[in-house]
């Protein structure tokens, strides 16, 4: 017998189970997937174009439109500029901000970054240490060694800082921009250094070198219509080769010592030689004096002996007199002096006359056990 009998079984009739008033069908009833399939074909039919007609192809094709059109609004920021290119076609510069442009694919943009200071370095590469695990800088040879102008060989490494100066340019007049910096920057200090000889090079000329590179790459680049402005060229190391650095550095040494004792024999120039021509200067100031003095006096002389020859020319015999009386006073008048008479040899004295020495009373008594001055023998 079955038990989907729509009578009841042999229970009885009615939606009952086998054991009487066991659960009953009225409950609610699972929904049918089938009816649900159906029901939403038909609810997608009605939303089709051909249900709406023409003026609903109008209506998507306006919200296709606006959406399209809408997709050109685009944003540059601050470090930004916008390039519009037209089928591919450079159209103009955008400033940052909010900006619009016709949609992809009649419009597109490009916004590099032209604040951004890019440094490109010549002459080493940052590589990995691979026992420590870290980055090292490493030499790059074939990028670093030049040629100076005494034919030497230095080992130069160096950095570029550069910005976009003209986002036009840069983007569309060289292919490769960085290379083409880098090989740039590479053969202006090879040609500043060549112009150049090692001694200053090591020294005191990196200033002077760092200036001659940013001019010459700075007028390679505008030749090239780069739109690439160089900010700073820095030099990081320079050294001779390392298989002839430990004879460079003797020789720095030496000429470090040279030059040491230059200074200190300019120093001992600069204070003797003022001394020096002081001392002359004294020597040739007191020549003058004495000359000036001696011509005087000789002149003097000379117009008193005029005058004295005057005075003889009017009476000869006074005046030789006079000369001869003044002569002798002033031979005499500072020596000890003896009178002798002749006709007195009478006495012990033999004609000697004692003469009171008036000038040894005034005279400062000698100290005891030493001779007095002017003591008559």
């Amino acid at each position: 017998m079955s038990w989907k009998n729509q009578s009841g079984g042999p229970w009885g009739s009615g939606p009952r189970g086998p054991w009487g008033s066991g659960p009953s069908s009225s409950g609610p009833t699972p929904p049918d997937i089938e009816d649900l399939i159906r029901r939403s074909q038909d609810r997608l039919r009605t939303m089709l174009p051909g249900s709406l007609g023409g003026k609903g192809i109008i209506l998507i094709l306006a919200l296709v439109m606006g959406g399209w059109l809408l997709s050109g609004f685009y944003r540059v920021q601050p470090d930004e500029q916008g390039v519009v290119l037209r089928f591919g076609k450079y159209v103009y510069t955008t400033q940052p901000g909010l900006n619009y442009h016709w949609p992809y694919p009649v419009e597109t943009v490009l916004t590099p970054k032209v604040t951004t200071i890019n440094t490109i370095s010549v002459g080493m590469r940052l590589g990995e240490d691979a026992r420590r695990g870290t980055s090292v800088m490493r030499d790059v040879p074939e990028e670093s060694l030049m040629l100076t102008g005494d034919e030497n060989i230095v080992d130069v490494d160096f950095s570029v800082f550069w910005r976009i100066a003209n986002a036009e340019q840069y983007l569309f007049n060289v292919q490769n921009p960085e290379g083409t910096i880098k090989a740039v920057a590479e053969s202006a200090m090879r040609e500043v250094i060549g112009r150049t000889n090692i001694q200053p090079i090591l020294t005191g000329a990196r200033q002077g070198i760092e200036t001659g590179v940013q001019d010459l790459m700075q007028r390679t680049l505008d030749s090239y219509k780069a739109g690439v402005q160089i900010t700073q060229v820095q030099m990081q190391k320079v050294d001779p080769p390392s298989q002839v650095i430990d004879a460079f550095r003797d020789v720095q040494a030496a000429r470090a010592d040279a030059e040491r004792a230059q200074n200190e024999a300019q120093t001992y120039a600069n204070r003797v030689l003022p001394e020096a021509r002081g001392e002359a200067s004294r020597i040739d100031n007191a020549a003058q004096a004495y000359r000036e003095r001696t011509v005087v006096e000789a002149r003097g002389q000379a117009a008193r002996f005029l005058k004295v020859f005057d005075e003889y020319q009017k009476a000869k015999d006074v005046t030789r007199e006079r000369m001869y009386l003044e002569t002798m006073e002033r031979v005499l008048g500072g020596v000890d002096k003896v009178m002798i008479d002749p006709g007195a040899t009478s006495g012990q004295g033999q004609g000697v006359i004692p003469v009171l020495p008036l000038a040894d009373t005034f005279r400062r008594p000698p100290a005891q056990g030493t001779q007095p001055q002017g003591a008559t023998r």
